[in-house]
């Protein structure tokens, strides 16, 4: 599909707008389109020509992948990427962003960036962001609700109730059926087969990511591996492996020699370098 195919409401550039660098070539982002039927396009920092639909369905279809920093996807000598970073306030401006578009891509964009550098959940009392600094223990102390209170509120992370029980706990808050909602997953999801990988026939759907435990589907399409939208560190689906420690032992589109890992039994905590 091509990019401009992903938009419903079509964008134009101000052919007046004298603050954008218009150029006569094709857009670089979206090969599909008709050069007769493009309109002005625009010329980004990195030197390649846009138009407003396909920067802005780029950009959505990054933040769906999970990464906040925009990077030009343009190819050059070949099937080079040009990969070159675009500023937000860049991007704003020639994907001339609505209101309701800037609202999705700046919340998106603090979502996610929070995400990668720390552990943050809503309070369930004060729907205050409440960040886990002890990755080892369940117990987490609202500030907002402690203030307030003027005693201390502890809830608890995994079942987002007040905290009950003892501590410190890694299993659990004293709470009646405070289980650890993404470890049932990984044991009650159904199995898939990945078509193009000869031999997988029967996977979990769900696996979470080795490095930092983010839960993960894999789309059934293409290779076994698979990029983790958190920490961006590729892996197979299938093993488990880091993709370059799989790789020395098989290909992308075939089973791994110790076949389909088995369902995980525990979620690995990030340890941010």
């Amino acid at each position: 599909m091509s990019i401009r195919g992903q938009e419903q409401a079509e964008k134009k550039y101000n052919p007046h707008d004298t603050t954008l660098k218009f150029v006569d070539r094709r857009d670089e982002l979206d090969p599909m389109c008709d050069d007769d039927e493009d309109g002005l396009r625009a010329e980004m920092s990195c030197g390649h020509a846009v138009t407003p639909d396909s920067l802005t369905s780029w950009c959505r279809s990054q933040l769906d992948e999970g990464h906040y920093k925009f990077r030009c996807p343009a190819l050059v000598e070949g099937n080079k990427l040009c990969n070159k970073l675009w500023s937000y306030r860049e991007v704003r401006r020639l994907a001339d962003l609505s209101v309701e578009e800037m609202q999705h891509f700046e919340d998106t964009m603090a979502r996610l960036a929070a995400a990668e550098f720390c552990e943050v959940q809503t309070c369930p009392q004060c729907k205050t962001s409440v960040e886990r600094k002890d990755l080892s223990s369940l117990r987490v102390r609202c500030t907002v609700c402690t203030a307030d209170r003027k005693e201390a509120y502890d809830f608890c992370w995994q079942c987002q109730r007040k905290w009950k029980g003892p501590v410190p706990r890694t299993d659990g808050c004293g709470n009646d059926g405070c289980i650890d909602r993404d470890l049932q997953l990984l044991q009650t999801c159904k199995t898939i087969g990945l078509p193009a990988v000869k031999g997988v026939t029967h996977c979990p759907s769900v696996r979470v990511c080795p490095t930092c435990g983010m839960k993960v589907e894999h789309s059934q399409q293409h290779c076994k591996n698979i990029n983790c939208p958190r920490c961006h560190v590729e892996f197979c689906f299938v093993c488990l492996k880091l993709k370059r420690e799989c790789r020395k032992t098989s290909s992308p589109y075939s089973i791994c020699p110790g076949g389909v890992a088995p369902r995980q039994t525990s979620i690995p905590v990030w340890k941010r370098t």
